[in-house]
């Protein structure tokens, strides 16, 4: 038994990044993995426990969440603000769970058809429709508030070349709120000092109020920002900028959490 619980244990970590991953909470997951590993020390060998396979292991962890979904208590995961997880959960929960086993355990399609009792084609369907899923939730619409053109068609450049979409350019607040409200944007970059006297500061704001928008400043002006109480706002990116800081503001605000409606 001493050497069952030692094999047990070394595929912990393991179980409860899936445990976690599969109920979208900490605290459910590693609730799953304790009922997972009660189970399997009562059957060891049925479990994989004998060899250094996580299959069996990961097929009961499948099965305990479907069943405390049947009691009302799981079978679907906690509601995230993470894109990914959002986009993952608004999948047939096949798809996800396929997903979730090829990206963050590595199984093979064969090794996945195994846990969920599909065929590999079927595994391979799946993860196809989760890819794309994910693709889509990363691709940003992104609007670029900036009164310079030479700047705005640069900015615009480098999100294009990152594979996102630049569905407006706005000089001034009232261009930016028009193009917020009839393109959809789920992104915009700013400058804080705009045409006709208007403030990027305040037109974040009310993109953070009126959409829950995430925001990148992009401005030699960063100092204002402190000054008005206002650098939770988003990420600075001080001009002149490089491609390279830009680049990596985008790729931070893509994985963020969507922000709350208030500023």
């Amino acid at each position: 038994m001493r050497v069952y619980a030692r094999q047990l244990q070394s595929h912990l970590p393991y179980l409860r990044r899936y445990a976690r991953a599969l109920t979208g909470a900490t605290d459910r997951g590693d609730d799953l993995v304790t009922s997972c590993v009660e189970v399997a020390m009562m059957a060891p060998t049925r479990f994989g426990l004998d060899n250094d396979s996580r299959v069996p292991l990961y097929a009961l962890l499948n099965l305990l969440f479907d069943e405390d979904g049947a009691e009302g208590a799981g079978g679907r995961p906690v509601p995230s603000p993470h894109p990914i997880e959002r986009a993952l959960s608004r999948l047939p929960e096949g798809e996800r769970r396929v997903y979730l086993l090829v990206a963050l355990e590595d199984l093979s399609l064969t090794e996945v058809g195994q846990v969920l009792h599909i065929a590999p084609a079927e595994a391979a369907q799946r993860l196809t429709t989760a890819r794309n899923a994910v693709r889509n939730a990363l691709t940003q619409r992104v609007l670029v508030v900036e009164d310079n053109p030479i700047l705005a068609l640069e900015i615009g450049t480098l999100v294009t070349d990152m594979g996102h979409v630049v569905c407006g350019t706005a000089a001034n607040e009232r261009e930016a709120l028009e193009l917020a409200e009839a393109e959809r944007p789920t992104l915009a970059l700013l400058d804080v000092r705009l045409a006709d006297g208007d403030n990027g500061i305040a037109v974040a704001r009310a993109l953070r109020q009126q959409k829950a928008l995430r925001t990148i400043f992009v401005t030699a002006f960063d100092d204002e920002l402190l000054e008005r109480d206002a650098r939770h706002l988003g990420q600075v990116v001080r001009k002149p900028f490089t491609a390279d800081a830009v680049r990596a503001a985008i790729a931070r605000a893509v994985f963020m959490p969507t922000p709350v409606a208030a500023a």
